[in-house]
């Protein structure tokens, strides 16, 4: 999966998934609009820096307070993945973490996407997830459409070892 922006202080982002054959050819799925982080993207993620990290990062979990959609990734549910209030452009979040996708950063896999373990240490932030659009830009998550989630959550194949690449457009271009 690709998750890019316009540019390095963009919240406005594209998520695609791309798949590929027994040949190894690819083949990229629909272009998704979603949003990360409100001051964009950093190679250097620090917790509270509102912006999303730069990387290729594994995607080995799953959970939120509905359901199992169908994924075929571990699903946690729990009353826990609860979000109140507004966003920072005064969007309600109510029924963001509904579903979530953890994206490996600074967390250890097979864990709940709700562990608050940081393996690189509680200064360099956590708690980074792919989760349903608000409308808004997010704290340095991706975050889409509810239903391109559901999409995700059950098209994703942990044994295919699942991963999403990251950042503005022209630091992936390099």
């Amino acid at each position: 999966m690709v998750a890019t922006g316009s540019g390095e202080n963009s919240s406005v982002t594209t998520v695609q998934l791309w798949s590929a054959d027994g040949s190894g050819c690819w083949t990229a799925g629909p272009a998704r609009p979603a949003h990360n982080a409100r001051d964009g993207w950093t190679t250097d993620h620090h917790a509270g820096d509102l912006q999303s990290p730069v990387g290729v990062f594994t995607l080995s979990d799953a959970g939120g307070k509905l359901a199992d959609p169908g994924t075929r990734l571990p699903y946690h549910r729990s009353a826990s993945f609860t979000l109140d209030g507004t966003g920072f452009q005064g969007e309600p979040l109510a029924g963001s973490f509904d579903y979530v996708i953890a994206i490996d950063y600074n967390r250890t896999p097979g864990r709940s996407p709700l562990d608050t373990s940081h393996p690189l240490g509680d200064d360099r932030g956590g708690g980074i997830w792919l989760h349903a659009d608000h409308g808004g830009p997010t704290h340095g998550c991706i975050a889409l459409a509810r239903p391109d989630l559901r999409t995700l959550l059950t098209a994703l194949d942990p044994a295919a070892h699942p991963v999403i690449v990251m950042g503005p457009a022209n630091f992936l271009s390099q």
